[in-house]
């Protein structure tokens, strides 16, 4: 007995001691514009994440809003947002795709955190020659482009640009930031050069001058784009602006980075506008990663010693961004070993690198120099003070021991993207099974995600049982004609820690007729509704409405009532929520809040005079779990 203790003592003497050694440094690299080769396939995604995972990479930076040729600035994520103001869902290079939660689903598996970067910020379109209203946002919104004293676009450093201070243009800019946070079990947002930011040439347009004219007494700004107050007052609305979207980000989930990669200051004031000084002493963003681009090291070194003097109270939060690869240049080896040098001789413990196909030129040449040099061993992300965000939980392959199958399953290796170019099938009603087995780190919240390739013999109603700790619930996908091709999540759940647990069955029926396929399975925990710290006295009320215990979440009274009803509801963590009136068929009544809220008990009272009698639904959701009241208006 006494050896037992001994060797449990010693092992966990070890882990933490192996533990504590584990650095914390930020290792990211930026995937940037529509043209890149990590995003033409799930496949060259799979691929890329499992080469940045061998080098110890730790953060990837993934463009979301980027433009390409004629085509202009896009999202690379099917948005709602640009659907409702443009009917533009997603870049015409990804029409059926989103390669947002590829990439996660592929990082979030080999560990690494994913920031999504709005590469091209408050510019729409790039081009080298100007043009007036040239893409398809300034031809449907004239109003929103940023103009200069003689009424020109302004057009700079070959970007046209939309103007920054335009409520609408604001507005778009948030809510595009809020989808993605909304949508997606991200890990931060990156934020860069042309986010917020605007030549300094601008600021004339129509919108800007009526709301600097009601601040002046019907004043306009001065026609002297470089006058000092004029400049101040433009960079403090956008800052103003900034403020608002980080308060936004953390209201919905206080885990998320709020990072930004600006320009070297004072440069990107007098140039842009872009204030990040003011950024860092008032604790907008998180952390800080100057584009520290130059060609050779000596003026590398010059540019980071400058620029560290103005963030004196905040070098634990610098991270130094490091031009690896543009057009044809591409850093030497020299000079990159150098740079990291420079860096954690000066306490900056990370940098982030512009961009990935660098690291992959000359058969992974300087990939392989960081491997063996300053990225030997995996360091966890500084800004999670020692906590592992995204554990390694890997992809349960089809052929990997983690699946067993009945005899009814073989082999397909037809049209297959990914994960080993093969899955299994069944033809239905054979009563088999594939079942997934997933080893889990901690009891969480869970996603389910399998990967689905549509297949013209594929059933359209595929069976699936997914197990957690209330019981099996039984799913049905189509598999025929997805919504997407690729990683598809099926379902949220609240599983316990432990090894090799049946998690998935897939069933060989259905009711057509056709063949059910089985290929890769994801299960990773889902960080939106399982922060770091353990989420102790949670209980999973059915799939994707998790239910804290031990609180009174909502009441109503009277009920029935006539006109004006009284809501009591408790809080049981601070966070985003959002408070509804639903009528009996699902539709939205009433927002009664959407927003931040503390924890704590309130009482709201509602006013129904103009519905008519009937049965509603108020519904309180919030991060972690969601309830739904019924009640009876009787007039």
């Amino acid at each position: 007995m006494k050896k037992i203790f001994y060797l449990v003592g010693l092992i966990l003497y070890l882990t933490v001691r192996l533990f504590a050694e584990v650095p914390q440094e930020f290792r990211a690299v930026k995937i940037t514009n529509v043209d890149s080769q990590v995003l033409f396939s799930d496949a060259a995604i799979a691929e890329a994440l499992d080469y940045l995972a061998s080098i110890n990479i730790n953060t990837v930076l993934l463009v979301v809003w980027n433009g390409s040729g004629v085509n202009g600035v896009h999202t690379l994520y099917p948005s709602a947002v640009m659907d409702s103001l443009f009917g533009r869902k997603i870049h015409p290079s990804f029409s059926g795709r989103d390669p947002l939660i590829t990439v996660l689903v592929e990082a979030h598996a080999r560990g690494i955190e994913v920031l999504p970067w709005f590469e091209y910020g408050f510019a729409t379109y790039h081009n080298t020659t100007y043009q007036e209203n040239p893409d398809y946002i300034l031809k449907a919104k004239p109003h929103w482009g940023l103009r200069t004293v003689d009424g020109k676009l302004a057009w700079k450093n070959n970007f046209y640009w939309m103007s920054a201070i335009n409520p609408e243009v604001q507005a778009m800019i948030h809510d595009l930031t809020l989808e993605v946070c909304k949508n997606y079990d991200i890990d931060g947002i990156e934020y860069s050069d042309r986010i917020p930011a605007m030549p300094v040439e601008g600021g004339y347009d129509s919108i800007t001058v009526s709301i600097y004219k009601e601040e002046h007494g019907g004043v306009r700004p001065p026609n002297d784009y470089e006058n000092a107050t004029w400049k101040r007052w433009r960079a403090d609305k956008m800052n103003a602006w900034l403020q608002t979207v980080r308060d936004s980000v953390k209201a919905y989930d206080a885990h998320f980075n709020f990072s930004s990669s600006p320009s070297i200051y004072p440069w990107c004031y007098h140039e842009y506008l872009q204030d990040p000084y003011t950024w860092m002493n008032e604790e907008i963003c998180d952390d800080i990663i100057p584009q520290l681009y130059r060609y050779t090291y000596e003026e590398y070194l010059t540019v980071l010693d400058a620029s560290l003097q103005n963030y004196p109270n905040h070098h634990h939060a610098y991270f130094a961004g490091i031009l690896m690869n543009v057009g044809d240049y591409l850093i030497s080896e020299d000079y990159l070993l150098r740079a990291l040098k420079a860096n954690r001789d000066r306490g900056v413990n990370g940098e982030a690198f512009f961009f990935y196909e660098g690291l992959r030129k000359n058969n992974n040449q300087l990939g392989t120099l960081l491997k063996n040099t300053y990225y030997a061993n995996w360091a966890s992300v500084p800004f999670r003070e020692g906590q592992v965000r995204r554990p390694k939980v890997g992809i349960i392959h089809e052929n990997s021991r983690a699946v067993t199958a009945t005899e009814g399953w073989r082999t397909y290796t037809g049209n297959i993207p990914l994960h080993a170019n093969q899955c299994f099938y069944a033809p239905v009603n054979v009563n088999d099974t594939l079942t997934y087995h997933a080893d889990l780190p901690e009891n969480a919240w869970y996603t389910v995600y399998m990967y689905v390739n549509k297949q013209p013999n594929a059933t359209s109603k595929a069976k699936l049982l997914l197990s957690h700790r209330d019981g099996t619930d039984t799913l049905y996908l189509d598999q025929k004609n997805p919504n997407r091709t690729g990683w598809t999540d099926i379902a949220t759940v609240y599983l316990q820690q432990g090894i090799r647990q049946p998690i998935l069955r897939l069933v060989s029926e259905a009711p057509d007729g056709m063949y059910v396929f089985g290929d890769a399975v994801a299960v990773l925990i889902n960080r939106h509704l399982s922060p770091q710290e353990d989420p102790v006295g949670i209980t999973p009320d059915g799939i994707k409405t998790p239910i804290p215990q031990s609180h009174a979440l909502l009441s109503t009274w009277p009920n029935p009532f006539n006109t004006h009803l009284t809501l009591q509801y408790t809080l049981p963590v601070s966070g985003y929520y959002t408070l509804t009136l639903h009528d009996l068929r699902g539709y939205e009544i009433q927002k009664i809040h959407e927003g931040f809220k503390e924890k704590g008990d309130y009482i709201q009272h509602l006013d129904c005079q103009t519905m008519s009698s009937g049965i509603y639904f108020i519904t309180l959701k919030g991060k972690i779990f969601q309830k739904s009241q019924k009640i009876l208006l009787l007039k």
